[in-house]
């Protein structure tokens, strides 16, 4: 999910990583609290005394994050899910679940748990603030702590998906119909009317002198409304796939090429005569390596009379051949992670087809065409 994440430690079995967004909200939240937040209420104290107090705000805040994002992750962990690691980014924290949960009953315990947390650490920070006395350096700095959780917890219960209000909305829609995938659309929808919500309230805010509040509400409308859309995406693609293995989908017996072929006769004989751009090599009966339009470019076209197929062709490995067997999505996966835009189907060495992510596209469109792969769900 995140490129620049880097891991700080392990907790729990799940890994805590940094994006490198984090440093911009880090940076953003020890600016506002030493510039605005603690000398209006705590005045008289020294700048470097403000600095100190903000920094360590902002960590006791992450820390909240990492706990309320633990308890998402420890419900999900209960209920046999798998879970990437807990990221901080830019916009908070995120528990990156490998798998959709399995029932709506799952789905609502791992959604609640996060803000379940929340008004746990926000009770307990406004408990310590009272016993601290409330009125001094520890107790406003743990009042603010106290707020700040109970702000987190009643912001996220907010009936919008993805925010965990509206992966509850989804769990009882789902419970009501049996119907995962149309409870996602729903939920999501809520997602978009809060994104456009927040972005024309950034909007006017950030026209009306408010600065980097208002554009800061847009970023997070931004967020909730590609974060809202892409998750049902995934979930259309996922049910659109569910049940289908490579060998239903790839283009069974494609054209080849032979080592010994030169790279004229595989321009001429193959692909301009079967307006193919791609090419595994067989040679005695195996797959050897693949040539395609790209690697073709790369050699002088005055070239191509005398260059055999066997002199250029790229190696294969793991990464592009895979078995008739696998599943659809497994296969996906591997073309969105991996180098490679096609992938060689193979048993043993043998070719048996070639798989690109237009024929998985072209397989989606049209059960979407259809109405949608409805599995009683």
């Amino acid at each position: 999910m995140f490129g620049h994440s880097v891991k700080l430690f392990t907790l729990m079995g799940f890994e805590i990583k940094i994006d490198a967004s984090w440093l911009l909200i880090a940076a953003l939240i020890v600016w506002s609290l030493s510039s605005g937040y603690f000398p209006q209420v705590l005045p008289g104290l020294s700048q470097s005394a403000y600095l100190i107090l903000s920094i360590t705000a902002m960590l006791a805040l992450f820390a909240s994050l990492i706990l309320h994002e633990l308890a998402h992750s420890l419900v999900a962990r209960r209920y046999g899910l798998g879970i990437g690691g807990i990221t901080l980014f830019l916009f908070g924290g995120v528990a990156e679940l490998v798998d959709e949960p399995k029932s709506a009953a799952s789905e609502f315990w791992i959604a609640i748990a996060g803000p379940i947390m929340s008004f746990v650490l926000a009770g307990l920070f406004g408990l310590a603030a009272l016993v601290a006395g409330g009125a001094g350096v520890v107790g406003i700095l743990l009042g603010y702590l106290a707020s700040i959780n109970l702000v987190l917890a009643v912001f996220n219960l907010i009936p919008a998906f993805p925010l965990d209000g509206g992966r509850v909305l989804r769990a009882w829609l789902w419970q009501r119909s049996g119907d995962m995938l149309e409870a996602t659309r729903k939920a999501s929808g809520a997602g978009t009317v809060l994104a456009i919500g927040l972005m024309g309230l950034g909007l006017f805010s950030a026209l009306s002198g408010g600065g980097i509040g208002g554009a800061w509400l847009v970023l997070i409308g931004f967020f909730v409304l590609n974060a809202s859309r892409g998750a049902y995406q995934r979930l259309l693609v996922q049910d659109s796939l569910k049940g289908r293995r490579v060998a239903e989908l790839m283009t069974p017996d494609p054209w080849t090429a032979h080592p010994d072929m030169t790279l004229a006769d595989l321009a001429d004989r193959v692909m301009m005569a079967h307006a193919v751009s791609f090419a595994p090599v067989v040679g005695d009966g195996a797959v050897v390596g693949y040539v395609d339009a790209q690697l073709m470019r790369t050699i002088a076209r005055e070239e191509w009379a005398n260059t055999t197929v066997g002199d250029v062709m790229a190696a294969v490995d793991d990464s592009c051949l895979v078995a008739p067997r696998m599943t659809a999505e497994d296969a996906l996966n591997r073309l969105a992670q991996g180098p490679h835009r096609k992938l060689i189907v193979v048993e043993g060495r043998q070719l048996r087809g070639v798989l690109s992510l237009r024929d998985l596209m072209g397989h989606i469109a049209v059960v979407q065409a259809l109405g949608g792969a409805r599995t009683g769900r």
